[in-house]
């Protein structure tokens, strides 16, 4: 008896033993280096994604036109911008994994699988429950009343598709009207790389670029800000220069043509000028070369008049041979 006795206390302490150390590594797990970073880069996380959430507000700033912006203007730019590191990261690889996913996963038949075979199982409950315990086990299941979407939530859901809606319409006409040039050119070089990338690249793959360009160019810009800032600066100059340059040269051209054009015109004026004078002068000349003795000289003697028969009367006839 002793011996059980000893052996079952033995067995206990082994457990009790097994138990502790179990607790002391859950411990050291929960508290230990690891699980305090974890905690800690959870917490900082959430607090990003309820800072992004929060940026949801209409900017001060207006459009060109003075109408306001949407609230979805000053969430893109905060996602965009990479001030929530973690929360832009999660956006980026979830539209990456969106993609993925309906690249290479056939989600529309996995969902219609999950549907036959999910209502496959509640009809099968149903009848046994009622074969068995004449009460079917979906109809246990079924809750007292079925949930309903509030009309305060759909009118927020509907309000905020609207802003989302009207935050694509005003970009787009911003970006066609070239508010900003920037934008507009960076918009038309990606249509046009895309116009020639899409005859080798499938669309996903499009997708994929175009998302990586969106959320990674203005990581890009914020990182090598003074860098880039010194040499589009630098650029500018250089344009402003080069424009300067050729406006001078277009306006010394144009003096140029244009004091050879009135040189001409008064050479030709002068020309016209010397060749009327020389013309009237001519004419004068003809005029004093004339002489008395170029006219024909004036008849002295009076010009004879021949007599006039005298008019037959009516009924007499005129002889074929005067008397």
């Amino acid at each position: 008896m002793a011996d059980i006795s000893n052996g079952h206390a033995n067995g206990n302490a082994s457990v009790d033993a097994l138990k502790n150390n179990l607790a002391a590594t859950y411990n050291n797990v929960t508290s230990g280096p690891v699980a305090q970073n974890i905690k800690a880069e959870g917490a900082r996380t959430t607090d990003e994604l309820s800072n992004l959430a929060n940026s949801r507000r209409a900017p001060s700033y207006t459009a060109a036109t003075g109408q306001p912006l949407t609230h979805y203007h000053s969430f893109f730019s905060e996602l965009l911008s990479w001030k929530n590191p973690r929360a832009s990261g999660i956006a980026y690889l979830t539209i990456v994994s969106f993609i993925f996913s309906v690249r290479y996963l056939d989600v529309l038949r996995w969902g219609l699988k999950l549907t036959w075979m999910a209502l496959g199982v509640t009809i099968a409950a149903e009848i046994a429950g009622k074969a068995i315990l004449n009460n079917g086990f979906a109809t246990q299941l079924r809750p007292r009343k079925y949930y309903t979407v509030p009309r305060e939530t759909l009118d927020a859901v509907i309000g905020d598709v609207n802003e989302l809606i009207n935050f694509g319409v005003i970009e787009s006409q911003r970006i066609l009207f070239a508010e900003n040039i920037w934008a507009s050119a960076a918009v038309a070089l990606g249509a046009f790389i895309s116009y020639y990338l899409v005859k080798v690249v499938p669309y996903w793959g499009l997708a994929l670029i175009a998302t990586s360009v969106i959320f990674f160019a203005p990581l890009i810009y914020t990182t090598n800000q003074e860098l880039i800032d010194s040499q589009i600066q630098h650029a500018g100059e250089i344009i402003n220069d080069q424009t300067e340059q050729i406006r001078s040269l277009v306006q010394k051209n144009t003096e140029q043509a244009t004091q050879v054009t009135k040189q001409y015109m008064g050479d030709y004026t002068a020309k016209a000028q010397s060749l009327i004078k020389g013309a009237v002068g001519q004419e004068n000349g003809h005029k004093s070369e004339l002489k008395p003795t170029d006219f024909p000289v004036a008849p002295k003697e009076d010009i004879k008049s021949e007599p006039i028969a005298p008019p037959t009367k009516a009924g007499e006839e005129e002889p074929l041979i005067a008397a």
